[in-house]
């Protein structure tokens, strides 16, 4: 494994640089999305909850392998041309926008109804309080799931290498039929992944204790 690392490190980098592009654009434009669609979720009007759990529904419950095919092959045929990376990209977007927006609702949910009510009493608008109010607060509440997500993401970017994208996990597969040793490749790729999902988990528990000391003198 370790010889492994050694000789292909520069290939197996580049590989993991573009797991980490594709995964953090796609959580960053999710994490955008996902509040909207959470406020949509949680709308008073049905006609706008209607079709955002329809959403919903339909990222959460197919498989994320069937989801890259269908973006991959269904854009060409409507005229839209894409590079296997951008549908990689818009995929896992269109994916993690509906877990977070499912994480947000359940954060939204726990926000009292009486700050809300003050909030409004006070002439604060719907969208001030959504900005100052609710979503602070739900940061705070969802930041165990958020990274959760987020590690679920950098693990499920492994599937892109299906529509060609050479990735950590593709750049692993072309050694290994390479070199003859499939077992230390993997392992070496194994290793990558899981020392990234390792820092995230320490920088996710550092947020989550400065936001929890920042509540507290709050």
């Amino acid at each position: 494994m370790f010889e492994i690392l050694l000789n292909h490190y520069p290939v197996l980098l580049k590989g993991l640089t573009t797991t980490m592009v594709v995964s953090l654009s796609a959580i960053a434009l999710g994490l955008v999305l996902g509040v909207l669609l959470a406020f949509g979720l949680t709308s008073r009007y049905r006609l706008v909850r209607w079709p955002c759990g329809l959403y919903r529904s339909f990222w959460r419950g197919t498989p994320i392998l069937l989801q890259l095919l269908l973006v991959y092959y269904l854009l060409p045929e409507i005229g839209i041309e894409i590079a296997p990376i951008h549908a990689a990209i818009l995929t896992l977007t269109l994916n993690t926008t509906a877990f977070q927006a499912e994480i947000f609702r359940s954060g939204i949910s726990h926000i009292p109804a009486g700050q809300i009510e003050a909030a409004r009493m006070a002439g604060i608008s719907a969208w001030q309080t959504r900005r100052r109010i609710i979503m602070p607060q739900v940061f705070r509440l969802t930041l165990p799931p958020l990274t959760n997500e987020i590690i679920t993401i950098l693990k499920n970017s492994s599937l892109i290498s299906v529509i060609a994208v050479t990735e950590l996990m593709r750049v692993s597969e072309q050694i290994a039929s390479r070199t003859f040793q499939p077992l230390e490749t993997y392992l070496a790729a194994a290793v990558l992944y899981l020392a990234v999902n390792l820092v995230l988990a320490r920088i996710s528990a550092y947020l989550e204790r400065r936001m929890s000391g920042g509540l507290a003198t709050e």
